[in-house]
């Protein structure tokens, strides 16, 4: 496994991946197309990337193993922003894609107490492209 999730402990790699799963499915539910997981680059890595409507959507997933729902979105801050900005442009334009529309979401899971699934929220246009090259959806 190559990335910077190489270097961390198989278990939160499992965690990981299986939350990535359960975002994808919950998008592909919503008519959502995955065009790629775990983009890497020069700049870091995407954790979706998916096409709805003519739309580039890039999708970072937060999971928490706690009941606490509101944790997840809330690491999603401006310096995390910024380095998905940059991940995000340096997508269109390897896939010449710059002239396209495209948003950023963040789906979060958590796990309440006793429960078997985990629960999926669903930020559409959780933020704005920001940095000096912003993108415009």
């Amino acid at each position: 496994m190559n990335g910077p999730s190489a270097r961390l402990p198989w278990w939160r790699r499992w965690f990981g991946t299986r939350s990535e799963r359960a975002a994808a499915r919950h998008l592909r539910q919503l008519g959502y197309r995955i065009v790629a997981r775990n983009y890497t680059c020069p700049h870091g890595e995407l954790d979706l990337v998916a096409v709805l409507d003519g739309c580039v959507v890039f999708v970072e997933v937060r999971s928490t193993e706690s009941a606490d729902g509101e944790r997840p979105a809330a690491s999603v801050d401006a310096v995390k922003q910024a380095k998905l900005t940059r991940v995000a442009l340096h997508f269109l334009a390897a896939k010449r894609l710059l002239g396209h529309p495209a948003r950023f979401d963040v789906i979060t899971l958590h796990t309440p107490a006793g429960a078997r699934e985990p629960v999926v929220t669903h930020y559409p246009h959780a933020f704005e492209a920001v940095g000096r090259f912003q993108m415009h959806s």
